[in-house]
Formats: structure tokens, C-alpha cells, sequence
């Protein structure tokens, strides 16, 4: 297996590790900035799909088990051995082409190479020190060599792979490389604290994606509190119970916040009669989410049962279709950040409290 191939084998592994990976991603980036911003998101990204290239060509090509020598030596720890192994085949080098693709001098460009990219991560993105570079880089290189050494964690008998001392320094040596590569490339690119910046300002503004975040967030703290009080109330209509401390009593008593919105840094804005006003939103919400599409579907299937089975499909692939149209429409809405009947109705709206909580830091801070 060539290394493009293990590079192949990362391309398809990333959009499975990814799509784990963007939940919490879409959460911390809420809690932190109160947006999401898309140079970060094409950074950390493709900062994972780097990982995940530099360990699959660690580990790949995977051998058979019976095809191990189980005598083979498992490390070389003598220092500066790819030096040796560069004059020993000097030699038969007529060319500059013949030096570079010679295995003993590609090898170790590859490996530097390899590594210049984990450099210019660490100082662009993570601000890291050179001397933070240079352990991280070690450490990262330590563990793909532990790896090889451990036989892919001992699911294979004997290191298929040699545990090599000049390829911990080689690497260490390209992470260096790529800090000072950094250095030119954030002559052009913005600084991190400009992200960050740019992402608190845009915070300020409750957009689409975050509010259904925060109903997706709320809706599993949700169905989690409600269990555990179904542990203590032992009644059929205990989820009207927890509906009301969640969407109601706990925003009124934490200012417009439910324990999703809080963490997601954003708040049910109302002016007075702020129970009644909450209480008036919840039951709007489950009109307007549940009561009236599926009430409206039982009063469909009360009305059709004397009709003909064709009729009686054609209904209902229309009623489907209808009501498939409404939520797409209402979820295109919330995108846009249009205020919906139930919060026109109820007087209440959706705000950051990113910027309140900054000046809340700087009030602490004078």
C-alpha cells in the first residue's frame, strides 16, 4: 500500500469521524462565542483530517498476522542512523533526482514534510510556544512510534513496524519547521484573536442554526429531567409536571433561561408578567408543533374512514405532504431569524447574552 492509499483510506474515514464529532463541536462553539465562525470550522477541520492522514500512514499497509517475523528487531535507537544510511548509498547518486528518490533521503523528507503541517497548526491556531511546539510535536511523534512498537496496541504479535529513534527527531524537526512556517503564513491570514473577536461580535445576534440547537439541547435535558422525576413522582402525567418547571418555572426564575439557552449563551426576552407570558409561549409551542398537525390528522382519519382506501391514501400522502411543507417552511423561518406566531403572540423573543456577559466581565474587572 502506497501512501496515497492510506491517504484515500483518511478521506473516507474523516466524514464518519467528522459528523461525530460537529455535535459537540456546534455546542462548545455556541457556549464559547455564541456563533460559529467559517474559517475556524475549515481550520479545526482540516486540522483533523491532518490527523487522521499522518496516523493512517503510521499504521498502513496492515500486514497478515502469519506473514510476521517474530524474530525481526523492534527498535533502532541509535541516533543519527539516517545519516549513515544516506553516504552508505552516496555512491550510486548521479543526480539530484537520484538523491531525492533514493528511499534512505525520501524517507526522511517525507517525514519532515509530514510534520511541517502539525507546526503551523500548534503556533497559528492554538498560539502555542516554541517550546510547547517542539514537546507536542515530540509527543505526537512518540505516540505513532509507540503505536508501531506496540503492535498496533498489541492486537498484532510482534511490531510490524521498527520503533525508529531518528524518526522521533526527523518529526520533532518538521513540527519546528512549521512553527516558523507559521510565522509567514499569519502575515496573511487573520490572527486568531481576530476570530475570536469576529465570533463574539456575531454572537451578539441569536442566529437560526443556534436556536435549533438550543431546542434540540433543551429537548434531551428535557426527556433526562423528565425521567429522572418520573423516579420520584409516580404519575402518568408527570412530563406536564416537568414541562412546567423546565419551560416555565426555571426560565422565569433564571431570567428568560432554560439550562440549554444558558449554556448556548441566549435568553427569553420579556418585559413584565413574565410567568404568564412563558407559560402562554409553552402552550403555543405545542399547539402550534403537535396539537394542531397531528390533531388534525386524527380528525382526518375520524372523517375518512367511510371512504374508499384510494381516497382514503391520496388524504393522507396529501396531508403528509402538507404538513411536511409546514415544518420545512417553519425551520426556514428560524434560519432566516423571523419571529414565529408563537413568540409574536406571546410577546417573547430571542437574545445573545454574549455581550452582557462581557460587560459583566469588565465590570468585574474594574
Amino acid at each position: 500500500m502506497s501512501y496515497l492509499e492510506a491517504i484515500k483510506i483518511a478521506f473516507f474515514v474523516f466524514p464518519i469521524l467528522a459528523f461525530l464529532f460537529t455535535v459537540p463541536f456546534i455546542l462548545w462553539q455556541y457556549h464559547k462565542y455564541g456563533s460559529i465562525h467559517k474559517l475556524r470550522v475549515l481550520i479545526i477541520y482540516s486540522f483533523i483530517l491532518y490527523m487522521i492522514c499522518v496516523y493512517f500512514l503510521a499504521i498502513f499497509p496492515l500486514p497478515d498476522r502469519d506473514s510476521i517475523d517474530m524474530n525481526s528487531p523492534t527498535s533502532q535507537v541509535i541516533p543519527f542512523m539516517f545519516i549513515n544510511d544516506i553516504i552508505k548509498e552516496s555512491f550510486r547518486f548521479e543526480s539530484i533526482w537520484d538523491f531525492i528518490s533514493d528511499s534512505s533521503v525520501y524517507t526522511v523528507l517525507f517525514n519532515i514534510l509530514m510534520f511541517i503541517p502539525f507546526g503551523v497548526y500548534l503556533r497559528y491556531y492554538f498560539k502555542s510556544s516554541f517550546k510547547k511546539t517542539l514537546l507536542l510535536s515530540f509527543l505526537f511523534s512518540l505516540f505513532l512510534e509507540v503505536t508501531q512498537l506496540t503492535g498496533l496496541y498489541f492486537i498484532y504479535p510482534h511490531p510490524y513496524r521498527l520503533f525508529d529513534v531518528d524518526d522521533l527527531m526527523i518529526n520533532t524537526l518538521g513540527g519546528i519547521i512549521g512553527y516558523f512556517v507559521a510565522s509567514i503564513l499569519m502575515k496573511f491570514l487573520p490572527s486568531r484573536d481576530n476570530i475570536d473577536l469576529s465570533s463574539m461580535e456575531e454572537g451578539k445576534k441569536v442566529s437560526g442554526l443556534r436556536r435549533v440547537t438550543r431546542f434540540c439541547l433543551d429537548a434531551f435535558i428535557f426527556i433526562f429531567f423528565t425521567g429522572v422525576l418520573r423516579i420520584f413522582v409516580n404519575s402518568d402525567r408527570v412530563i406536564y409536571l416537568s414541562l412546567i418547571i423546565y419551560y416555565v418555572v426555571i426560565p422565569f426564575i433564571c431570567k428568560g433561561q432554560t439550562i440549554g439557552s444558558k449554556f448556548l449563551n441566549m435568553r427569553l426576552e420579556f418585559a413584565d408578567k413574565g410567568l404568564f407570558r412563558l407559560f402562554l409561549r409553552l402552550i403555543l409551542v405545542i399547539l402550534y408543533y403537535a396539537v394542531i398537525p397531528f390533531g388534525l390528522g386524527y380528525l382526518l382519519l375520524f372523517i375518512t374512514r367511510s371512504l374508499s382506501d384510494i381516497l382514503v391514501f391520496v388524504i393522507g400522502v396529501l396531508y403528509i405532504i402538507l404538513f411536511g411543507i409546514f415544518y420545512l417552511v417553519s425551520a426556514m423561518n428560524i434560519f432566516k431569524r423571523k419571529t414565529l406566531i408563537y413568540d409574536r403572540l406571546s410577546g417573547l423573543r430571542y437574545v445573545s447574552t454574549i455581550g452582557e456577559k462581557k460587560c459583566d466581565e469588565n465590570e468585574k474587572n474594574s
